[in-house]
């Protein structure tokens, strides 16, 4: 028994004057932080991109030692601790519209990526910037070790600026200047007169104007685009394009997009960015009949003549008035001529009309239209008018009609008086 006790007591001191486990003790190193953009760094004048920087922290440590009374330390020196991040404009033409993000710690030879929403200004100079990154965070500067079983750390914090190159590229921006139209009514179709600015920096190579509805627009092209050529910065043009009106318009003013595609100075294709303007739409094209009924009498071939007025906004050409003749009338000759027609001017057309001698004696609607070309030569059909027409007995003859009466009166006593002066002389 003494034995086995001597020997339990020999492996307790041999555990407790064994040597220690030895710990690593870096005494040098400090993080080093770089940042770059992930992706491309050129952006355009109005473009609004995600910027993704990608933080790297290429810091070392750069002296270990290892001690075997040293107490194991949790943070390295290298380490970027706490990392915010930062994005400014400085002199850019931008407007960063996202916050400082929090990215955590970045060990040495590690990364992390914070994403800012940038806002390049419309109308940027072209050019290269710097964007600076303002990053902040804490290190491990030392520790000291108290006893074998303690230990005390000494962190500084540290904010550095990274400054982030981008560069604006040159481009075309429209700028209208001025917007007329010729007989642009509902429902018709007419011009479309743009005057356009380059405002941008770049020559837009064999550029072409366009125009396009916009939406659910009732102005729709026609006749969309127009050939500038080469378009240099400050340059202006006028250009003209044909557009229609959809019939369930009214008379005010309604969007219309315009835009300009071309080659930039890097050979490749570039649209511009679209330009929304307001285009003033004249109103409906539209006629009345202005004349009173007209009377019509069974059995008779007649003239019947309506007055149309142009009521609506627009100059209409080749007016031709038609008619339709239905039960008991009948018509070789249902088409008259009325010419231009100014808004507000009348004109008359005459229609030989044929009424059956046993029509009913009341009134009459006859459905009219006119078919006239608009300012661009387009035919066009109005909306069906009504044209009223009374049919009645003719009254009166040659011995009931007041008029032959008074003059037979007449006849009779000149002749009556002079008999009577006649028999006067003779006596």
């Amino acid at each position: 028994m003494r034995i086995q006790h001597i020997l339990v007591a020999a492996l307790m001191v041999a555990a407790l004057t064994g040597p220690a486990l030895a710990a690593d003790k870096y005494l040098y190193g400090s993080p080093t932080l770089s940042a770059s953009i992930a992706g491309t760094n050129e952006f355009t004048p109005g473009q609004e991109i995600a910027l993704a920087v990608a933080l790297k922290n290429s810091g070392l440590n750069t002296f270990k030692f290892v001690d075997p009374t040293a107490v194991a330390r949790d943070d390295l020196p290298n380490t970027a601790k706490l990392v915010t991040a930062a994005l400014g404009a400085d002199a850019a033409p931008v407007t960063v519209k996202t916050d400082p993000q929090f990215l955590g710690d970045i060990a040495g030879g590690k990364s992390a990526t914070a994403t800012f929403t940038v806002k390049v200004a419309e109308g940027a100079a072209p050019g290269t910037y710097n964007l600076p990154l303002t990053v902040t965070y804490t290190y491990l500067s030392s520790a000291e070790q108290y006893g074998s079983d303690s230990i005390q750390y000494f962190y500084e914090e540290k904010t550095e600026v990274l400054p982030l190159a981008v560069t604006i590229t040159p481009d075309l921006r429209v700028e209208v200047l001025a917007v007329t139209t010729d007989d642009l009514n509902v429902g018709t179709e007419g011009y479309v007169h743009l005057t356009l600015k380059n405002a941008g920096y770049e020559t837009a190579q064999g550029a072409v104007a366009r125009i396009a509805r916009s939406g659910t627009s009732p102005v729709v092209p026609t006749d969309a685009a127009a050939y500038l050529g080469d378009f240099a910065p400050g340059e202006t043009v006028d250009v003209t394009f044909k557009a229609a009106v959809t019939t369930d318009a009214e008379a005010q003013t309604y969007p219309l997009d315009v835009l300009v595609t071309y080659t930039d100075s890097d050979g490749d294709a570039a649209t511009s960015k679209t330009v929304t303007l307001g285009i003033p739409v004249g109103g409906k094209t539209d006629f009345a009949v202005v004349s009173s009924g007209a009377v019509l009498y069974p059995g008779e071939k007649s003239v019947l003549e309506v007055v149309y007025k142009n009521t609506g906004a627009a100059t209409v050409y080749n007016a031709q008035a038609r008619i339709s003749a239905i039960d008991p009338f009948t018509s070789n000759d249902d088409t008259a001529y009325l010419g231009d027609l100014a808004p507000g001017a009348e004109g008359t057309a005459r229609f030989e009309m044929n009424v059956d001698a046993d029509a009913t004696l009341k009134a009459y609607g006859l459905d009219s239209e006119i078919r006239y070309r608009d300012a661009l030569g387009s035919s066009r059909i109005s909306d069906t008018m009504k044209v009223q027409v009374d049919l009645a007995q003719k009254t009166g003859s040659l011995v009931t009609n007041p008029v032959v009466l008074a003059v037979l009166a007449a006849i009779i006593l000149g002749g009556g008086y002079y008999i009577l002066v006649y028999r006067k002389k003779q006596r």
